[in-house]
């Protein structure tokens, strides 16, 4: 399949009824054109998912030299180690990384990537697949490899390098059953924002409402990023409405250190009094007391699929999209044993 051509100035100005130069004078700053030319070329522009491109003109070779990703989180360590790996990915390839910091806004990643193709990326990497339509319009009509990571969307604009967030949440819900747990609440999770974390706690839930179990033991721990305090927080919440609960998988690693600091101050022991589990395979859930159980997704190596898939992209003159489902792997320690009381 051939890469698609980006929309141009000639065919947002066929759209808008004026001439090319009539588009350059109302994209540009100074503009001489009216107000209500300019309203109608942005809105032709938008509607072809075109970006004026800033840098076309001190650049002969129209090859820009870097490759864009958005990421939501700038102290999650699990995007640092997907940076890592897409970083050292694309070592001796002259491509640099320009990093946008979205802090899970949508409307924040649909400005990062509409200024991101205005200096005309060789690439782009964006985190999860729930995009605004504009920013959906602006990735699809980019002419450049589009890839979505750390998710599964249903359709996808490029390639993805990903897993599924839901399953990961199930999984989890069946270790916890297995180990003789009946009372099982969910940590974090938020809907407006954490799409993924969502997804997370969907699959979670429905995986215990099919098991036959309460399925609405559910403390929210507000806008993501989920704090240690906000989900320590969410474990006294979550106690103070379901005091016989047994077990909690959080968000995330960091949360679910939060929780079982909590459960320390109470007096409460972990897994004897409270079990406890997380997601992310982060550097923390393998060095706190006791080692928390949690789920591993690969995060370098979504890193570094990708890079393997931008190279050849721009090797190739047609290259394929790929979907990649990396899976996720359940890591088993202390903090979920079997259930003893």
């Amino acid at each position: 399949m051939a890469r698609p051509k980006p929309p141009t100035m000639a065919d947002v100005a066929a759209a808008a009824g004026v001439s090319p130069m009539t588009v350059s004078r109302a994209l540009r700053k100074g503009t001489s054109a009216s107000s209500e030319t300019r309203a109608k070329i942005l809105k032709a522009a938008d509607e072809l998912g075109y970006v004026l491109d800033s840098t076309a003109s001190g650049l002969s070779s129209r090859h820009s030299g870097f490759v864009a990703m958005t990421i939501p989180s700038i102290n999650n360590t699990n995007f640092a180690d997907t940076l890592r790996g897409l970083s050292e990915g694309l070592k001796n390839t002259n491509l640099d990384l320009l990093l946008g910091y979205t802090n899970y806004d949508i409307m924040e990643e649909e400005r990062l990537v509409r200024s991101f193709l205005r200096r005309r990326p060789e690439a782009i990497v964006v985190t999860g697949g729930n995009h605004t339509e504009q920013c959906h319009k602006y990735l699809a009509a980019s002419g450049v490899p589009v890839i979505e990571t750390w998710d599964l969307p249903k359709n996808p604009i490029g390639s993805v390098v990903g897993f599924s967030n839901a399953q990961a949440g199930e999984l989890m819900a069946r270790h916890l059953f297995e180990n003789g747990y009946r009372k099982i609440g969910f940590i974090g999770g938020y809907t407006q924002r954490d799409t993924r974390g969502y997804d997370r706690r969907t699959g979670f839930l429905k995986a215990l409402k099919d098991l036959g179990l309460d399925d609405t033991r559910v403390a929210d721990t507000g806008p993501p990023p989920t704090s240690m305090s906000a989900a320590a927080n969410a474990l006294t919440d979550l106690l103070n409405r379901y005091p016989d609960t047994q077990a909690a998988m959080c968000v995330s690693d960091p949360a679910a250190f939060g929780a079982m600091m909590e459960c320390h101050r109470r007096g409460l022991s972990v897994p004897g009094d409270f079990a406890i589990a997380g997601f992310g395979a982060d550097d923390v859930s393998s060095n706190s007391i006791p080692p928390i159980t949690t789920i591993d997704v690969g995060a370098y190596m979504i890193g570094s699929n990708t890079a393997q898939i931008i190279k050849e992209a721009l090797k190739d003159e047609t290259p394929q999209a790929c979907v990649q489902n990396l899976g996720c792997t359940l890591t088993v320690r202390a903090s979920s044993g079997k259930i003893t009381r």
